[in-house]
């Protein structure tokens, strides 16, 4: 998908970070967008500052855990627009405990947000675009879903499983001419540490070192819609740390594990 002028663009996550980041982006491709996250009014904020016209955005406020809504959610977007022609899955939730310490409810909401949410939007957005013959699924997958880091147990498994049913979905569709491109992106400078969930389910509310000095959300956001009009199956957005951790997961798997477990405290 080389042009995305009237394209309509549902993107979850929509009010913050990344999520914020691709509408901008993709507002100035001359998208129609579909906003999606929790808290409409920042949803608002978002829309405004894209500088789209009215007809041209659909605030669509969302708890993606409730995946009952999945469905009429996207009969909304159909009744608005008539289509839906890219799906971007960004919502998500990252994790910062170690794993004897972690609830497993926690375990339960991590992959509730990261997988079964998108799931259950892609199982809702689906069929529209096979009986339109089209459409391109963007997913939000992580580093930590090509390798297992500490502190991040759950994310990590729920992001293991995308790259696992968005490579089967990317089969499956191509027949459809329904094309997936996996975003694995390292440090962002985003709020989602602060986000993440402790042990016990509570806000972790902490900033991390590397994500404060990682790389800034626009420019994640233009790397990802280049991907995309190249047809990239899957990328990498991150410094030289991150994407070398995932070449040596593949080459030499024992070389990062010791590198990996270097980093829990003594």
């Amino acid at each position: 998908m080389t042009n995305f002028k009237d394209k309509v663009v549902w993107i979850t996550g929509a009010s913050s970070g990344i999520g914020e980041a691709l509408t901008m982006a993709f507002a100035k491709e001359g998208a129609k967008l579909v906003l999606s996250a929790r808290r409409r009014e920042e949803l608002e904020r978002v829309k405004k500052q894209t500088g789209l016209p009215e007809a041209d955005v659909l605030i669509l406020p969302l708890d993606v855990t409730q995946f009952e809504q999945a469905k009429p959610a996207a009969e909304q977007v159909i009744a608005r627009f008539g289509q839906i022609d890219v799906m971007v899955h960004n919502a998500g939730v990252s994790q910062r405990s170690y794993i004897n310490d972690t609830d497993l409810e926690v375990y339960q909401s991590l992959m509730n947000v990261n997988f079964f949410s998108t799931v259950a939007l892609t199982k809702a957005v689906l069929p529209y675009m096979i009986a339109r013959q089209t459409g391109h699924f963007i997913v939000m997958s992580s580093v930590a879903g090509k390798i297992g880091t500490i502190m991040r147990s759950g994310y990590n498994a729920a992001k293991h499983a995308l790259q696992g049913f968005y490579d089967s979905l990317r089969a499956e569709g191509y027949q459809h001419n329904i094309k997936v491109t996996t975003i694995c992106p390292g440090y962002i400078r985003t709020n989602i540490s602060l986000n993440a969930l402790d042990a016990s389910g509570d806000k972790f509310g902490k900033m991390d070192s590397n994500q404060a000095q990682g790389i800034p959300a626009d420019v994640c956001a233009e790397k990802i819609l280049n991907a995309v009009k190249k047809d990239k199956k899957e990328i990498y957005i991150g410094g030289f740390k991150e994407v070398a951790a995932i070449y040596l997961k593949r080459f030499f798997p024992s070389l990062l594990f010791d590198q990996v477990r270097k980093n829990i405290p003594e």
